[in-house]
């Protein structure tokens, strides 16, 4: 693919991918510059939608886009903060410049987005391995000049969210600010749980809310105070359950912003366990969120309220009314027909936990040593948040972006080199037997002989896979631009089969993940799409076809309200959730819960991991595994 940039005919390297969304992909095209060119209507991510009628939306979209961005993107304000990364150079599709396909803009490399601030899954939320509320708080206050100084000069960001925000040293960069609003030029996109819901209504013609009122200054702080609010606690306004005592009052979870049913409802709305308590925000700062978010109050955000803050020699906020101090639980514990026995506790943090052998093994944190189950000690030195960890055997994989280690017992680390994901997730994974990674668009294991002589698996898209392996199966998949491919492979032998048949992904990808079966994958994804963040979960046999899936809103409460911690176990999965574990089976082409197991709430949450433990279940929190036997 080629196209023109300042009268130069520039190839479009489909491997340089860093970065793809509903509305267009991005590939780098320099040291220091990407290009972002918008999705035509006959795009695969878009003529691969199933539904007939969502497909139909999505291609009018794409063409009405690309339609107006031919007027606005000449027009575009050259006098817009620093931080916002806006257009530099169009692209056209032809030399005489007839036709806009998208434009060039500054590369923000090694930065994160503001939902990893947040995310609800732990093994994911980097905020709870290691950074502090004072970053937090130096990025929000340097988005809130951002903020400011964009409406001084007239440019309202409109679709202001989470994923629109890159944290690079405690700097934020606001991105797509191509949709942003400005002259004649509207906004006409939202997301969800960011919206202003005083500018929505539900939709007339099918479920959620549409935007019936055009974005303002003020819409742009209501999304500052959800991001904050967010960012400090783990969980938005309308996170949790909503069950109210009145159940003629029960709405949809979509449509709760309008009836302004937040997690303030103590009464009502069971608040998230893996969020932090709601009352470590000091006083003022708490007072003036549930204000915006129960009574409307709206305003240009408050900076002093921000820059008041203090925070301890670890960087994180100094509560004026501190969480309360749960009781310690006992070695074993009896709750109806669940008996709990704890495994293993620590008062540092659990990193990586694996079922091989029949054994459960872990790596874990503590006083600047990382130790093995049994005690051994794998390395030393002060967490990394931003590190990757997989359990082979007795070994130990710790990798973080290309380089990674090897660490046998009593013997000296082995490197290796592994390609990313992005600027940082290192392709790296194991099973008992064997290391697996991806080098030089290869994916390869480690053979008979080590690292040194490692085996070939298949080739995969440089840079742009991502992949997991179980005791027999491996699953992974790669995206760029217009190319998508999902692939299983066994993992005793050479050869992958890509012929598997699964609708391309949508939207933007946050997160995804694997479990698996004797011979099923269980491929779990997270993304935003149309101003919606979906999770979904598809059953992939070992021949490559999808035999059911499902999806759900990402932070429901259902048991697909959140992809991580699950545990295959035999053609059921298992799930956990803040009302305890739950049982789900295929119903037909779809899955549905079978089985609930409530006297397990009070070890689980929807952050727990589930594994298999002896006559029962391992539950693996950040601090701490409980081995639950249930009865009846």
């Amino acid at each position: 693919m080629y196209v023109i940039i300042a009268k130069k005919r520039v190839r479009v390297d489909m491997t340089k991918s860093v970065g793809k969304g509903g509305e267009a992909d991005v590939f780098k095209i320099g040291q220091n510059n990407v290009l972002k060119i918008y999705k035509p209507p006959n795009h695969p991510d878009i003529e691969g939608i199933l539904d007939p009628k969502e497909r139909d939306r999505a291609q009018r979209g794409a063409a009405e886009r690309i339609q107006e961005h031919q007027a606005k993107l000449p027009l575009f304000p050259r006098n817009l903060p620093s931080r916002f990364i806006a257009p530099v150079d169009l692209a056209m599709d032809d030399p005489q410049g007839q036709r806009i396909v998208g434009y060039t803009m500054p590369f923000v490399e090694g930065g994160i987005d503001l939902l990893q601030f947040r995310y609800r899954d732990p093994t994911t939320n980097t905020r709870k391995f290691g950074v502090p509320d004072s970053v937090v708080i130096k990025a929000h206050l340097d988005m809130h000049q951002s903020v400011d100084g964009g409406h001084q000069v007239g440019f309202i960001i409109g679709d202001y969210n989470d994923l629109n925000v890159l944290v690079k040293d405690g700097d934020a960069y606001i991105l797509d600010v191509d949709s942003g609003q400005f002259g004649q030029f509207f906004c006409r996109v939202f997301t969800q749980g960011f919206v202003d819901p005083m500018l929505c209504e539900r939709n007339p013609n099918g479920e959620g809310i549409i935007l019936s009122k055009p974005h303002n200054e003020f819409s742009d702080w209501y999304a500052f105070s959800v991001m904050l609010m967010s960012s400090l606690l783990f969980v938005g306004p309308y996170d949790g359950v909503f069950m109210p005592k009145d159940k003629t009052k029960k709405v949809s979870h979509e449509l709760r912003p309008l009836h302004r049913v937040t997690v303030f409802d103590k009464e009502n709305v069971r608040y998230p366990k893996i969020a932090r308590p709601i009352d470590v925000i000091p006083d003022a700062l708490l007072a003036y969120l549930e204000e915006v978010f129960t009574q409307d109050r709206r305003q240009v955000f408050p900076r002093e309220l921000l820059e008041r803050l203090q925070f301890d020699k670890e960087g994180n906020l100094l509560s004026i009314v501190k969480p309360a101090v749960t009781a310690a639980i006992t070695k074993e514990v009896r709750m109806g027909k669940v008996t709990a026995t704890k495994v293993f506790s620590t008062p540092g943090r659990i990193l990586c936990v694996s079922h091989q052998e029949g054994k459960l093994r872990w790596l874990y944190h503590w006083d600047g040593e990382y130790r093995r189950e049994d005690g051994q000690m794998v390395m030393m030195g002060e967490h990394d948040p931003f590190m990757r960890y997989r359990i082979q055997s007795r070994n130990t994989v710790v990798a973080k972006g290309s380089r990674a280690f090897l660490f046998k017992p009593n013997e000296q680390p082995e490197a290796f080199t592994v390609e990313t994901y992005g600027a940082q997730l290192s392709l790296v994974d194991a099973n008992a037997d064997t290391v697996f990674y991806v080098d030089n668009g290869v994916l390869k294991k480690t053979g008979a002989f080590g690292l040194q002589f490692a085996e070939r698996i298949g080739d995969v898209l440089s840079g742009q896979t991502l992949f997991w392996v179980g005791s027999r199966l491996g699953f992974g998949f790669y995206r760029a631009g217009e190319m998508s491919r999902h692939f299983v492979f066994l993992t005793d032998r050479e050869g992958i089969n890509d012929s598997i048949s699964i609708a391309p992904l949508q939207g933007k990808l946050i997160d995804a993940t694997c479990q698996f079966g004797a011979d099923t994958v269980w491929f779990f994804t997270c993304s935003r799409e149309s101003g919606k963040t979906m999770n979904r979960c598809r059953i992939i046999s070992s021949k490559g076809v999808c035999v059911a899936s499902v999806e759900a809103l990402d932070g429901d409460g259902s048991w697909l309200g959140s992809i991580r911690g699950k545990m295959v176990a035999g053609n059921m999965l298992l799930a956990p959730t803040d009302d305890g574990i739950v049982c789900v089976c295929v119903n037909g082409s779809t899955l549905a819960v079978s089985k609930e197991f409530p006297d397990t709430a009070r070890f689980v949450d929807t952050g727990s991991q589930l594994f298999p433990g002896e006559n029962g279940v391992a539950v693996v929190g950040p601090q701490a595994i409980w081995n639950l036997q249930i009865s009846g």
